[in-house]
């Protein structure tokens, strides 16, 4: 993680130092990085991190929207922790460029990783 805008003493942080954090699974095992975030422009409030997984060298890797609230970070870890395991990234509902729009796509996605939604439906149009 980068370290010219952390303050560790602050509960605030750069997205730019998020970008490209690992994720940690079960047994502390790295399951991916976080590629960018996905924020609610009404509330402010990041809903998804999309997660780069797999591959080589950069090359063939998967990107997967995951619920916000399924990450936890981990400070003795230098990064977040969930509990999502690859096989369920591989079996997430199918997503696409056109999947933002669709709200029920939002609704089965949370469902699928057994995560509450941070946004409140009311405000989603």
């Amino acid at each position: 993680m980068a370290t010219s805008t952390t303050h560790p003493n602050h509960q605030l942080i750069s997205s730019e130092d998020v970008e490209g954090t690992e994720v940690y699974g079960a047994g502390n095992e790295k399951v991916g990085d976080i590629d960018h975030l996905m924020i609610d422009k009404q509330s402010g409030r990041v809903i998804y991190a999309v997660m780069s997984f797999g591959g080589f060298l950069g090359l063939g890797h998967s990107h997967y929207p995951v619920p916000w609230g399924a990450l936890k970070y981990d400070t003795t870890l230098g990064g977040y922790r969930t509990a999502i395991t690859e096989q369920q990234l591989r079996d997430a509902p199918e997503f696409s460029d056109d999947s933002w729009s669709d709200r029920n796509w939002e609704t089965v996605t949370h469902k699928h990783y057994g995560v509450s939604p941070n946004w409140d439906p009311s405000m989603r149009g």
